[in-house]
């Protein structure tokens, strides 16, 4: 135990490292909002169905995507537009990529004592830091993506799950399971607390744990379900549907299920050794360039030596860590094999749970190092940890130098293309866009085109050309009214053409 001088020390050290962690990450997360010139595809759905809370609720409870994220986006903006009375474009842009920073933030909270109960305060310390200077997850936590406040519902109930785990404490599971439901509205994954609290039933009927027999442990995970169930069926009564869409493709016995709610059909086809081969490659690839390639060595070395004991890790919270390793891994392959995709972003919690060992690896690197370069009487603890600070610098450095976003042509291409529509068009005109970006951005209706496919209803059609004669192809458009470059090196252009009906 330790006296109330070195816990009050202790608790100290816990408030500075988070006070450093959470200004660290604001001061990313504002530079990356900033520079900001155009948001992601998936943004304009968000903010679409959170502009339905102010219309129609029920159409912000039945869009595309589970509404906890846009309902979050819709508040924020509520907040914004009482104090600015601003309903620009802009506001609901900076509304939603608030909450996005907002939940980044607030989810290195938990994810810190997480880390503390699994390798200690300064390795978790030093995994967060890592972790707020990886390029893609501080970029989604600047991007209108739900990445982030999945991760902080996902942290928060992981946190009270390793806790009540322990102590056999009812309310921490209840915390558990209702952070869990709440967090299943914006991702469904969240979910996956109630199997990991099974787990650590199932495998508590084999191990004995002191002060928790059999009977107390199948009551607590009862608690637990309850506690996810208490927000997620009224969710999901209120949706009409119990499974996501792509869990119910893969389950369906019927190969031919088309996929909803993908940009192009889909279909289930049967697994070949080549379709799990490739699915493995493009796993590789994601997670190398989610830890930018320099920390894949020192994360596996950390898991090895953290889990190279089977035995004791089911008596611990690396049972849970152990749990998430093995269902990410076999997620994205059945995403891949069965969608032919697989994006970094699907990765986050996997790499978000993993990253506290990436301290440990770096450790036992520099250990090694320090090992072939010590000569005389050399300290080799003190070379060691200058190796590792030399290893840990290189690290953010890297992850650094890849952060700054630099103004590319194609992004700015959309913009100005946005910028001529807003000016030169009416409100009621309708825009054929090959990304709706544009038309976001230009306030102006807009219906997202294939191919060549433009559809009848369009009075102005903007295309990607690559070659200067290249038509509208509706046979009854005028010439070119305006043009910009997305590519310079490919001659690619924007270019806007008025359909005369």
């Amino acid at each position: 135990m330790l006296d109330n001088k070195t816990h009050r020390l202790v608790e100290k050290q816990d408030f500075i490292h988070i006070a450093i962690l959470l200004t660290i990450a604001l001061v990313i997360g504002m530079y990356l909002i900033a520079t900001t010139i155009l948001i992601n595809k998936d943004g304009v759905v968000y903010i679409e169905q959170a502009r339905n809370f102010s219309s129609d609720p029920s159409l912000g409870m039945r869009g595309i995507y589970p509404p906890g994220y846009p309902f979050l986006i819709y508040i924020a903006h509520r907040i914004v537009t009482l104090i600015s009375n601003n309903v620009s474009v802009e506001t609901w842009i900076y509304s939603a990529q608030s909450i996005s920073l907002l939940c980044r933030m607030l989810s290195l909270i938990p994810l810190y004592f997480i880390g503390k109960l699994l390798v200690g305060s300064r390795n978790s310390y030093l995994a967060l830091l890592i972790l707020i200077f990886l390029p893609y997850p501080a970029e989604y936590g600047s991007e209108i993506v739900r990445e982030w406040p999945h991760i902080f519902f996902l942290a928060t109930a992981f946190l009270f799950l390793i806790l009540a785990s322990t102590n056999g404490n009812w309310r921490m599971f209840a915390a558990a399971g209702l952070f869990a439901g709440i967090g299943y509205i914006i991702r469904p994954e969240c979910a996956q607390i109630v199997l990991y609290g099974m787990l650590w039933l199932l495998v508590g009927l084999f191990i004995p744990r002191a002060g928790i027999n059999k009977f107390k442990a199948v009551c607590l995970t009862l608690i637990l379900i309850i506690g996810f169930l208490i927000p997620a069926i009224p969710y999901s009564i209120m949706r009409g549907e119990l499974l996501p869409p792509k869990l119910k493709t893969v389950v369906s016995s019927n190969r031919n299920y088309q996929i909803e709610r993908v940009e192009k059909p889909v279909y289930i086809a049967s697994v070949t050794p080549k379709d799990i081969l490739k699915a493995l490659g493009k796993l590789t690839e994601r997670i190398g360039e989610n830890l930018m390639y320099f920390f894949v060595l020192p994360l596996i070395i950390g898991l090895y030596y953290h889990f190279r004991r089977p035995k004791e890790l089911l008596t611990d919270g690396r049972l849970f860590i152990s749990a998430l390793i093995i269902l990410y891994v076999a997620m994205m392959m059945m995403l891949h094999i069965n969608f032919g995709y697989m994006s970094r972003r699907h990765f986050m919690p996997m790499i978000v749970f993993t990253a506290f060992y990436i301290p440990t690896g770096l450790l036992i690197i520099a250990d090694w190092i320090s090992g072939i370069n010590i000569t005389g009487n050399e300290n080799k603890q003190k070379n060691t940890q200058k190796w590792f600070f030399i290893l840990l610098t290189v690290g953010i450095l890297i992850c650094t130098m890849k952060l700054p976003r630099l103004a590319d042509v194609e992004i700015k291409g959309y913009r100005e293309t946005a910028k001529w529509l807003m000016a030169n068009t009416a409100p009621i005109n309708i825009i054929a866009v090959p990304d709706t970006r544009i038309t976001f951005y230009a306030q102006r209706q807009g219906v997202e085109y294939y191919d060549a496919n433009i559809p009848g209803q369009a009075d102005y059609v903007v295309r990607i050309v690559k070659d200067k004669d290249e038509k509208a192809g509706t046979g009854k458009e005028t010439g070119p009214e305006y043009s910009t470059w997305t590519d310079k090196q490919k001659k690619d252009k924007l270019v806007i053409y008025k359909v005369i009906h």
